[in-house]
């Protein structure tokens, strides 16, 4: 289709043998009406990978790599799991969307349909909105939008913690200190997030100031994940991020870098492990550059 342009990030082989091995960073963004999940890893340092988990098939899909860091928090995934809409900090940044940039791609990859220019990391990213053609981004400095705005509004992202579940039906808790304790970028805030079973009985629960990895690591203050079924209270041991799927199942990224589904009844299922993941140039395929 007309305006879609491919984005060729810069990417090096690496040797296994050459990097020192460590558990990555994982936050998944859960399609809202449809069974995928954009997964965001950080590592090794200065690295960054896109996955898709298809939580019907229990497949996951590994895509682009990127020698630079995308915040997983200011990014999203469009209703029906199509598009990535990412915020990221790459180099050399020889193009009109410059070295800190927005963008929206076909997952799992990141082929550039569109991009702008942020020139800051202190913007909040952009999020997909239900409503055609509702729209404050502008003009993009790379591509053309349109055939996503046919399909969906793109809205720049308020300032605030836990943006990415926000949107995805998780709440605050009773009792968190109000937004206005966080100051103005809303970053010094502990939370505790709530989220109800689609479909079930079941919540879940999540403390911390940040979930998964946000502005902070996870070592310096790690989230804690729980269910509450009536009255009992179960951790989920190991969880560095977790949600439901559009259907109601329990998806968690474990500590030591596994994808999983846990039923309610204590039983697990391993989908992949990304610890094992290394970066390597892989061509993008050619639907990736177009809408």
């Amino acid at each position: 289709m007309a305006g879609a342009v491919g984005l060729n990030i810069p990417v090096v082989a690496v040797e296994v043998g050459q990097m020192q091995s460590s558990a990555p960073r994982i936050f998944g963004i859960p399609a809202k009406e449809a069974p995928i999940v954009a997964v965001i890893r950080r590592g090794p340092t200065d690295w960054s990978h896109i996955g898709a988990w298809f939580t019907d098939d229990g497949l996951y899909e590994p895509g682009a790599w990127l020698r630079g860091q995308v915040y997983p928090q200011k990014c999203d995934l469009s209703p029906d799991g199509r598009w990535l809409v990412y915020s990221a900090m790459s180099y050399p940044g020889d193009w009109p969307a410059g070295q800190i940039y927005e963008a929206i791609s076909r997952l799992p990859w990141l082929t550039a349909l569109a991009a702008w220019n942020s020139g800051t990391t202190y913007t909040r990213g952009m999020h997909f909105v239900d409503e055609r053609d509702d729209s404050d981004v502008g003009d993009p400095d790379v591509g053309d939008a349109t055939p996503c705005l046919q399909r969906f509004g793109l809205r720049w992202t308020r300032s605030g913690q836990f943006a990415v579940e926000h949107r995805r039906g998780w709440v605050e808790s009773a009792g968190t200190p109000s937004r206005e304790a966080g100051g103005p970028w809303d970053e010094r805030r502990r939370v505790e997030m709530v989220r109800p079973q689609p479909g079930g009985t079941v919540t879940l629960h999540v403390d911390g100031a940040y979930a998964g990895f946000r502005s902070g690591h996870p070592s310096e203050d790690p989230p804690t994940y729980w269910t509450v079924t009536g009255n009992r209270m179960d951790v989920l041991e190991e969880a560095q991020w977790a949600d439901w799927d559009a259907h109601g199942r329990l998806l968690v990224a474990t500590t030591d870098g596994r994808l999983q589904t846990r039923s309610l009844d204590g039983r697990v299922a391993d989908v992949a492990s990304l610890a094992e993941l290394t970066p390597e140039s892989v061509p993008a395929p050619s639907w990736a550059s177009e809408w």
